[in-house]
């Protein structure tokens, strides 16, 4: 079977911190589609939440920061679906807020475990599974941050521009094997994480929490946020038929974010 004769309801989807924010709305419109879906997350009620509304759907508890917790997740997915199709490397943190001075070196670590070592755990036992099929994609949740400085969220940043780099050299490495990879960087995305981050930010340089959500509304061109679900409706369109040729590709979905 080609890559261009596999149908959407026939891919095996693993999203990674899947059972809320911008993982469950890529997981649910991956699901609208037909395909075949397992999640895993740290959130025991969410996934509870998930078992209940959605109970075809496979789930598994793992924090991707611990290599035999990703290592377990591999062998539930390869179980639950019998192969893997779609990764979906999800799972981050906004880490802490703070100028470089103050940050201590067990919130960069922590960030550094999350963001980026995950996302290497994840691909480093997906890849396997991946050579198997016939229309597999990677696809890395980087963000905007991943190609603009973004003062006192440095942790943060340097491992979205870390998640840029692995995703150019693994479109390399991997295209021979018929693996295409790419990174989606979101902007402002509404919702509760960017709200709590423009309160920490607020209150760090002293200023009012609607004053700092106006300054980051001003550096968008469009001036407005972007949704989850923009961030989804990328993720299903470059694993159909119409992303077939995309890879190597850093696609930022923010309405144009000009500076952080």
């Amino acid at each position: 079977m080609t890559a261009e004769s596999k149908k959407p309801s026939e891919l095996r989807v693993l999203v990674t911190a899947g059972a809320s924010g911008i993982g469950r709305v890529i997981a649910e419109s991956f699901a609208r589609t037909g395909a075949r879906l397992h999640i895993c997350d740290i959130a025991e009620a969410a996934l509870d939440e998930v078992t209940k509304t959605y109970p075809t759907w496979g789930v598994s508890r793992c924090d991707v920061s611990k290599e035999n917790q990703v290592t377990r997740l591999f062998e539930e997915v390869g179980t639950g679906l019998g192969g893997l199709d779609v990764l979906i490397n999800n799972a981050g943190i906004s880490g802490p807020t703070g100028g470089v001075e103050q940050i201590l070196a067990a919130d960069w670590c922590r960030t550094v475990d999350i963001n980026l070592n995950g996302q290497f755990y994840c691909v480093n036992r997906a890849v396997p599974l991946l050579k198997k099929s016939s229309n597999a994609s990677i696809i890395c949740i980087s963000s905007v941050a991943g190609r603009l400085g973004y003062a006192y969220r440095t942790p943060y940043a340097a491992t979205k521009w870390a998640i840029i780099g692995l995703t150019k050299s693994l479109a390399i490495e991997l295209g021979p094997s018929g693996i295409r990879v790419n990174a989606l960087l979101p902007g402002i995305v509404a919702g509760p994480r960017i709200e709590q981050v423009i309160s920490d930010r607020a209150q760090t340089l002293g200023v009012s929490y609607g004053d700092m959500e106006r300054e980051y509304i001003d550096k968008i061109s469009l001036r407005r946020m972007v949704t989850a679900q923009d961030v989804a409706n990328h993720a299903v369109f470059l694993c159909s038929p119409g992303g077939l040729n995309i890879s190597g590709q850093s696609i930022s979905i923010c309405g144009n974010v000009e500076v952080l």
